[in-house]
C-alpha cells in the first residue's frame, strides 16, 4: 500500500505541496468547503491522477458524474507518476456548489510538485545497491529473503591506528570504506523545491550506538568523508546536489548482535515541509531501509585450514617443529607466536577462537578473544588484528573460570536435527548441571554466542572434568561418506576393552610410558587390577554419556569412539585429512603402540593420515594437548548465512 498523506485545502488562498512519486495525497474536501456547500466538482491537469471516494467506492476521474455530494467521508485521492519539470507545474481545483447549483460558491486551488525520493541499500543481497520493489523496511531470512546486511567494522586497516576502525569517527583509508555498506539517497525533481523543504537522514535513538555513517558529498578525497550519523548524532540534514541525483553514504556496524540487540538497525530519510515562520516543520514523507548486522560465525574442524597458530615457549621446539611439518603437509601457513608475545602462555586455543563475518560485498576473518586473559591476552590485538582481520572480545565481570577458555568452545559441521537444518553447524560449550556451585561459561560470552542466531549453541555437561573443556572428550574429523564427518568421542570403556584384549593375548606385562623418565609405568595388568581407577573411569564414562550430544547433532551412534587412556587422544589438530594426535606412549605390543594402532584402524579407512605428536614434555604429564596448544584459522562456509532460517 502506498504511503498516504492528508492535505488541508483553503478557499481563501492557493495551497502548494509536494507529491512524492509512489505516494498518494488525500484532499480534505469537506474541511475546506464553504458553510452552505452541498456538492463539489474536482478537476486536475493531465499529470495528476484523481479519484473520488464516495460511499466507500473509489471512482477514477474523469467520470460521468459531474458533481459529488459533500457527504461525510467524501474524499479526493491523487497520485502522480511523472516528475515535475518546474515547481507547481501541476494543479488540482475543487469547486463548491450550494443547493441552487449554478455559479460555484468557492474554489480551492492546489499546486503540486512531483519529486522522487528514495533511500536504498543492497536489499536484494547481490553485492550492489539498486532500486527494488522489495519491502526495504523489513528484513527476512531464507534463500528468497531480502534485507540489507551490515558488517561490524572491527578490523584495523591503518597499521598506524591504535584500535579497531569503528572505535573512531574517521575514514583512514579506502580499504576502510570497502568494509562498509553503501546506502544511497536518490532525489529527482526540480532542485529549487528543496529551498523550502529539508531532507533529514536519521536513526532511532536505540540504534544510534550500534552504527556509524560517513558522507563525503561529491568528493572522492578521504579527508572529505565526515562522520554524520551514529553515537550522539541522531540526524543529519542532507543538501541535495544541484548536479547529481545520488548521495552515497557509507555505513559501518559498531556492535555485534547481543543480548538486548537483535542486530536490526533502521535508517530513515524524511522530507520536512517548512511552514510559516515560527511554526514547526512538518514531515510529509519518510522512506526507511533496514539493515541486519552480520553475525560472528565459527568454523568447524572439517573446514579447510588456512593458517595454523602455535606458541614457542621454553623447551617445546620439537612440538613446534612437528606442528610445522604437519602444516606443511596440509599446505597451510604456520604462524609462531614468540615468547615475548606469549609470555610463556602456550594455550593459544584457550585464548582465542577464529571465525568470520560476511556480507554480500565483503567477507573477512574475526578473532574472538576470550575473558581468560593470561600471558597471551595482548597477542590478538597486537599480532592478529589488522587489515581485513577483525577482533571482538567479551569480558566476565563476575570473574573468568576455566569454562571461559575457548578450549570449551567448539562447533559442529552442518547437521540436520529432527528435520531442522543447521547449515552452519551448532556451537558446543561445556557447562555444569543447573546447581549451585557448578562452573558455567560467563554470561556475557554465552549471551553473545546465542545472539548470533545462526549456530544455535548446545550445552554439554563437562564440569566433571578438572579443566572442564569440551575439546577434552570430543572432536570432529572429515569423512567421505554419510554426513561428511565423524564425531570422535573419547571412551574409557573402549580403552579398557582394548587393554583387556591385549591382556588375553598374553601382553599383560606391557607397560605405559616406556622410554620416559621420571614417571610411573603401569602395566596392562596393573591398570586392569586397579579398582579405584576403574571406578573413576566408569564414573567418567557415565558423565560423558553421549545421548544428549548425539541427539543435539543427529549423529549416528556408530561414530568411532577413541580409546581414552591416560592421555586424551581426541584433543587433536585437524588439518584437512591430516591429523596431529597426542602420542599415547604405549603400551607396546609386538613393538607397536596398541593405542596408536587402534586409532589408525578407526581413522585411516576414512582417508585420514594420523601423525602422533609428542607433546608430553612440551605441555604437561598425563594430558595430550595438541589441540589446546594450537589454533587454526579456517576457510569460511560456502553457505551464505542469510539463506538459513534460524
Amino acid at each position: 500500500m502506498a504511503q498516504q498523506r492528508r492535505v488541508q485545502l483553503s478557499t481563501q488562498r492557493p495551497t502548494s505541496t509536494v507529491c512524492v512519486l509512489g505516494t498518494e495525497l488525500s484532499l480534505d474536501v469537506c474541511g475546506s468547503a464553504p458553510k452552505d456547500a452541498v456538492a463539489f466538482h474536482v478537476q486536475g491537469t493531465p499529470g495528476v491522477k484523481l479519484y473520488v471516494v464516495h460511499e466507500t467506492q473509489s471512482v477514477k476521474l474523469p467520470s460521468s458524474v459531474g458533481r459529488w455530494p459533500l457527504a461525510a467521508g467524501a474524499e479526493v485521492l491523487l497520485a502522480m507518476d511523472a516528475l515535475s519539470k518546474d515547481v507547481g507545474d501541476e494543479k488540482v481545483r475543487i469547486s463548491y456548489f450550494g443547493e441552487a447549483g449554478g455559479v460555484p460558491m468557492g474554489r480551492a486551488m492546489l499546486y503540486l510538485t512531483c519529486v522522487d525520493i528514495s533511500l536504498d541499500a543492497d536489499t536484494s543481497r547481490s553485492g550492489a545497491v539498486s532500486r527494488t520493489l522489495l519491502d526495504k523496511a523489513t528484513w527476512t531470512w531464507g534463500p528468497d529473503g531480502h534485507g540489507a546486511i551490515l558488517l561490524v567494522n572491527c578490523d584495523r586497516d591503518d597499521p598506524k591506528a591504535e584500535t579497531v576502525d569503528n572505535h573512531d569517527t574517521a575514514v583512514r583509508s579506502y580499504a576502510d570504506l570497502k568494509d562498509m555498506s553503501q546506502m544511497v539517497l536518490r532525489t529527482r525533481g526540480p532542485r529549487t523545491i528543496f529551498t523550502g523543504h529539508r531532507l533529514l537522514l536519521h536513526v532511532d535513538f536505540s540504534d544510534a550506538d550500534k552504527v556509524g555513517v560517513f558522507y563525503g558529498g561529491n568528493s572522492v578525497a578521504l579527508e572529505e568523508y565526515k562522520h554524520v550519523l551514529g553515537g550522539s548524532k541522531l540526524a543529519y540534514a542532507v543538501k541535495p546536489s544541484r548536479h547529481q541525483e545520488e548521495s552515497i553514504f557509507y555505513v559501518e556496524g559498531l556492535a555485534f548482535p547481543d543480548i538486548g540487540f537483535s542486530g536490526l538497525v533502521a535508517f530513515h530519510i524524511t522530507l520536512l515541509e517548512s511552514p510559516e515562520k515560527g511554526l514547526l516543520e512538518t514531515p510529509i514523507f519518510t522512506d526507511t531501509v533496514v539493515f541486519r548486522v552480520a553475525p560472528w560465525i565459527m568454523t568447524p574442524n572439517t573446514a579447510a585450514p588456512l593458517e595454523v597458530f602455535v606458541c614457542s615457549v621454553e623447551d617445546n621446539e620439537d612440538f613446534v617443529a612437528a606442528v610445522g611439518a604437519l602444516a606443511e603437509k596440509a599446505k597451510c601457513r604456520l604462524t609462531v607466536c614468540p615468547p615475548l608475545e606469549n609470555r610463556q602462555d602456550r594455550w593459544i586455543q584457550d585464548e582465542v577462537e577464529f571465525g568470520y563475518v560476511q556480507a554480500p560485498h565483503k567477507t573477512f576473518p574475526v578473532v574472538f578473544d576470550s575473558p581468560r586473559d593470561r600471558g597471551l591476552k595482548d597477542f590478538p590485538v597486537k599480532s592478529i588484528l589488522g587489515p581485513d582481520f577483525g577482533y571482538v572480545a567479551r569480558q566476565a565481570p563476575e570473574g573468568a573460570s576455566s569454562l571461559d577458555s575457548f578450549g570449551n568452545l567448539e562447533v559442529s559441521p552442518p547437521v540436520t536435527v529432527r528435520g531442522k537444518e543447521y547449515p552452519l553447524g551448532r556451537i558446543l560449550i561445556g557447562s555444569s548441571f543447573p546447581r549451585f556451585g557448578g562452573r558455567r561459561m560467563a554470561k556475557a560470552v554465552k549471551d553473545f554466542l546465542i545472539a548470533q542466531q545462526v549456530q544455535a549453541p548446545v550445552e554439554l555437561f563437562s564440569d566433571w572434568l578438572h579443566v572442564g573443556h569440551v575439546d577434552e572428550f570430543l572432536s570432529f574429523v572429515p569423512a567421505p561418506d554419510r554426513k561428511g564427518f565423524r564425531l570422535l568421542l573419547a571412551s574409557p570403556s573402549a580403552c579398557y576393552q582394548l587393554l583387556k584384549e591385549k591382556q588375553e593375548e598374553g601382553f599383560g606385562e606391557a607397560a605405559m610410558f616406556e622410554g620416559l623418565e621420571g614417571v610411573p609405568k603401569p602395566t596392562i595388568n596393573e591398570i586392569l587390577a586397579n579398582e579405584g581407577l576403574r571406578k573413576f573411569n566408569n564414573y567418567v564414562q557415565v558423565r560423558k554419556g553421549s545421548r544428549g550430544l548425539l541427539s543435539s547433532l543427529a549423529c549416528p551412534s556408530v561414530c568411532p569412539s577413541i580409546p581414552l587412556p591416560l592421555v586424551l587422544q581426541v584433543n587433536m589438530l585437524v588439518l584437512g585429512r591430516h591429523l596431529g594426535i597426542p602420542k599415547p606412549f604405549g603400551p607396546l605390543v609386538g613393538g607397536q603402540c596398541c593405542l596408536e594402532e587402534r586409532v589408525r584402524a578407526l581413522l585411516e579407512p576414512l582417508g585420514l593420515t594420523c601423525t602422533f605428536i609428542d607433546d608430553y614434555f612440551s605441555y604437561h604429564v598425563l594430558s595430550g594437548d595438541v589441540h589446546c596448544g594450537t589454533n587454526v584459522r579456517r576457510k569460511p562456509f560456502a553457505f551464505k548465512w542469510w539463506h538459513m532460517v534460524p
